[in-house]
Protein backbone atom coordinates (compact mmCIF):
# COMPACT_ATOMS: atom_id res chain seq x y z
CA UNK A 1 0.00 0.00 0.00
CA UNK A 2 1.32 3.42 -0.94
CA UNK A 3 2.32 5.65 1.96
CA UNK A 4 0.62 9.03 2.07
CA UNK A 5 2.78 12.09 1.59
CA UNK A 6 0.84 13.71 4.44
CA UNK A 7 1.29 12.71 8.07
CA UNK A 8 -1.74 11.90 10.14
CA UNK A 9 -1.46 15.16 12.06
CA UNK A 10 -1.39 17.07 8.75
CA UNK A 11 -4.48 15.17 7.60
CA UNK A 12 -6.28 16.17 10.80
CA UNK A 13 -5.32 19.81 10.19
CA UNK A 14 -6.73 19.61 6.66
CA UNK A 15 -9.97 18.18 8.02
CA UNK A 16 -10.09 20.91 10.68
CA UNK A 17 -9.82 23.58 8.00
CA UNK A 18 -12.81 21.98 6.25
CA UNK A 19 -14.77 22.06 9.49
CA UNK A 20 -13.86 25.74 9.80
CA UNK A 21 -15.71 26.43 6.55
CA UNK A 22 -13.37 25.84 3.63
CA UNK A 23 -14.77 24.02 0.62
CA UNK A 24 -13.68 20.48 -0.21
CA UNK A 25 -12.74 21.34 -3.79
CA UNK A 26 -10.54 24.24 -2.65
CA UNK A 27 -8.73 22.02 -0.13
CA UNK A 28 -8.25 19.25 -2.69
CA UNK A 29 -6.80 21.69 -5.20
CA UNK A 30 -4.52 23.30 -2.62
CA UNK A 31 -3.11 20.04 -1.27
CA UNK A 32 -3.12 18.07 -4.51
CA UNK A 33 -5.48 15.32 -3.41
CA UNK A 34 -8.64 13.89 -4.91
CA UNK A 35 -12.02 14.41 -3.34
CA UNK A 36 -12.26 10.64 -2.84
CA UNK A 37 -9.08 10.77 -0.76
CA UNK A 38 -10.49 13.62 1.28
CA UNK A 39 -13.68 11.72 2.07
CA UNK A 40 -11.69 8.59 3.00
CA UNK A 41 -9.64 10.71 5.39
CA UNK A 42 -12.79 12.24 6.81
CA UNK A 43 -14.28 8.79 7.37
CA UNK A 44 -11.16 7.56 9.15
CA UNK A 45 -9.97 10.64 11.04
CA UNK A 46 -13.12 12.78 11.27
CA UNK A 47 -13.66 14.33 14.69
CA UNK A 48 -10.25 13.26 16.02
CA UNK A 49 -7.69 15.43 17.71
CA UNK A 50 -3.94 14.83 17.41
CA UNK A 51 -3.68 13.57 21.00
CA UNK A 52 -6.54 11.13 20.40
CA UNK A 53 -4.74 9.85 17.33
CA UNK A 54 -1.55 9.28 19.33
CA UNK A 55 -3.52 7.40 21.99
CA UNK A 56 -5.17 5.27 19.29
CA UNK A 57 -1.75 4.35 17.88
CA UNK A 58 -0.48 3.43 21.35
CA UNK A 59 -3.50 1.20 21.95
CA UNK A 60 -3.08 -0.50 18.57
CA UNK A 61 0.58 -1.23 19.34
CA UNK A 62 -0.30 -2.58 22.78
CA UNK A 63 -3.02 -4.74 21.26
CA UNK A 64 -0.53 -6.23 18.77
CA UNK A 65 1.92 -6.97 21.60
CA UNK A 66 -0.78 -8.69 23.64
CA UNK A 67 -1.93 -10.78 20.67
CA UNK A 68 1.65 -11.88 20.09
CA UNK A 69 2.08 -12.80 23.76
CA UNK A 70 -1.17 -14.77 23.72
CA UNK A 71 -0.12 -16.67 20.61
CA UNK A 72 3.21 -17.64 22.19
CA UNK A 73 1.59 -18.75 25.45
CA UNK A 74 -1.07 -20.70 23.60
CA UNK A 75 1.59 -22.51 21.59
CA UNK A 76 3.60 -23.30 24.75
CA UNK A 77 0.46 -24.61 26.43
CA UNK A 78 -0.38 -26.84 23.47
CA UNK A 79 3.16 -28.26 23.35
CA UNK A 80 3.17 -29.04 27.08
CA UNK A 81 -0.23 -30.67 26.82
CA UNK A 82 0.97 -32.93 23.98
CA UNK A 83 4.10 -33.90 25.93
CA UNK A 84 2.06 -34.82 29.00
CA UNK A 85 -0.37 -36.90 26.96
CA UNK A 86 2.47 -38.89 25.37
CA UNK A 87 4.10 -39.71 28.73
CA UNK A 88 0.98 -41.26 30.20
Amino acid sequence: MKKSKYSESQIIQILKSHEAGRKVLDLCREYGISDVTFYKWRKRYGGMEVDQLKRLKELEEENQRLKHMYAELSLDHRILKEVLEKKF
